[in-house]
């Protein structure tokens, strides 16, 4: 029998913009869900000293586990939305 830990894989984006960089980034820390993480945050420079961050978060709660004789049968069994992060023999 093998076990499968599951998550899904929702992610989200949100555009801040400024001139400082800290307070940008705190701003996305601040925009961030319970449960999300944020994963990506590169800084597109403007003239005038204007800073666009396009992040992107990830939802990272929700794991669950799943349970097949093979390793076809579990990969059939992971929903769509849902990614596979580690699988054990039991």
């Amino acid at each position: 029998m093998l076990v499968a830990t599951i998550r899904p894989t929702d992610s989200r984006t949100a555009t801040v913009e400024g001139q400082d960089l800290p307070a940008l980034r705190a701003d996305l820390e601040a925009q961030t869900p319970a449960g999300w993480v944020l994963v990506d945050a590169p800084v597109i420079m403007k003239p005038g000293g204007l800073r666009i961050i396009e992040a992107r978060y990830e939802r990272r709660d929700g794991s669950k586990e799943i349970e097949a004789d093979d390793m076809d049968a579990l990969t059939g069994k992971v929903p769509d939305g849902w990614k596979m992060l580690s699988v054990r023999r039991v």
